[in-house]
């Protein structure tokens, strides 16, 4: 039997948002589908969000609540209609039918706090590389300890480009992967965010999202970083150390009239050849 925390704004009780409720064992507790009301919920295992009316609130409240950590999964309940509506950046991990039957709902809810325990075993909760460390359970990411002020998508571009330090990712991969397949927009929209997230790293860390010319984009470790700047100080010495003259070097020009010099020495004057003769 599981603590479930049911959030929702309509006046009526649990078993009318989600009838099969009524006929499972889980200990069900009601609260308002609101950001402040949930300081002073207590925790559950899992979190029901009625999303069967006002769309776009419920979708920043599925937002706010991934991005807050609440340490739990969270199951969006949906009218059919409302299905088309949903997609990946709302930050749920499952949805239900207000019509999902009893054993719909119970495996569902099985199969999603399975899945918590999985990753949260497995995968690591904080990404690090140098300054910069990015954390999946509260989605948030830090720059020397300073927190960035990040939009749902740009902390998810961050994010796995981080977690693929080094490689290279083409416009349409990374639509792909962070934006989603059912994404309709072109692959201008990753440029706008990369701009944005460089504008938000700042000028000392905005080399981190490296640029590949004519294929897309990568994250730079900050030891690739620094070892390419210490590069290019050094190139710039060598370039600007004044060149020595070889020949003032070797002790001063060796002209052809010192080597004549030197043959004239050698060579017998006119009075020495007549004496001779």
């Amino acid at each position: 039997m599981s603590s479930l925390l049911l959030l929702t704004n309509a006046l009526q009780p649990s078993t009318e948002v989600l009838p099969a409720l009524g006929l499972l064992l889980h200990t069900v507790r009601v609260a308002p589908a609101e950001g402040p009301a949930l300081v002073d919920t207590p925790g559950a295992d899992v979190i029901l969000i009625d999303g069967r009316r006002d769309l776009p609130q419920v979708r920043s409240l599925c937002q706010l609540l991934r991005s807050t950590g609440p340490g739990c999964p969270l199951i969006l309940v949906v009218t059919e209609g409302g299905l088309a509506a949903v997609t990946a950046d709302w930050g749920i991990d499952d949805v239900l039918l207000d019509t999902a039957g009893p054993a719909e709902v119970e495996a569902r809810l099985r199969l999603a706090l399975g899945r918590q325990q999985m990753t949260g075993d497995d995968s690591p909760m904080e990404i690090r590389n140098g300054d910069l460390s990015v954390d999946e359970a509260t989605y948030s990411a830090k720059l020397k300890g300073r927190v960035l002020d990040l939009t749902f998508k740009e902390f998810e571009l961050l994010k796995y480009l981080a977690q693929h330090p080094g490689r290279v990712f083409t416009r349409a991969q990374l639509l792909q992967e962070v934006w989603g397949y059912d994404y309709f927009g072109g692959t201008r929209t990753v440029d706008v965010h990369v701009r944005r997230l460089r504008a938000k790293l700042g000028p000392e860390h905005e080399s981190l999202i490296g640029t590949v010319r004519n294929v897309g984009y990568r994250f730079v470790t900050p030891e690739k970083t620094d070892r390419g700047a210490e590069e290019s100080k050094a190139k710039a010495g060598v370039e600007a150390k004044p060149k020595t003259d070889r020949r003032s070097s070797d002790g001063g020009p060796d002209t052809a009239s010192g080597r004549g010099g030197e043959q004239t020495a050698r060579t017998p004057g006119p009075a020495k050849a007549q004496a001779k003769a």
